[in-house]
């Protein structure tokens, strides 16, 4: 039986490399998120979110935490 994970791509905004993979590290580690992986030549986030989480209270959290690792860092949602 297959999983049917909610996928969403989100635009951001960040500076340099390493800040984009500090902003991704921080987005894994939240609750809800099945896996995040950022595109910084994109500047884009895409998340896979688990069963049951609703995305815009999930990224409400992977903001905070990514502005914990990189402060002027900006996801649109």
């Amino acid at each position: 039986m297959e999983e049917n994970h909610m996928k969403k791509s989100y635009k951001i905004d960040v500076d340099c490399a390493n800040c984009a993979n500090k902003m991704e590290v921080a987005a894994n580690n939240t609750e809800g998120v099945k896996s995040a992986v950022v595109n910084f030549m994109m500047l884009k986030m895409n998340v896979e979110f688990e069963d049951g989480v609703q995305p815009k209270e999930v990224m409400a959290r992977v903001l905070e935490n990514c502005k914990k690792v990189e402060d002027d860092c900006e996801i649109f949602f």
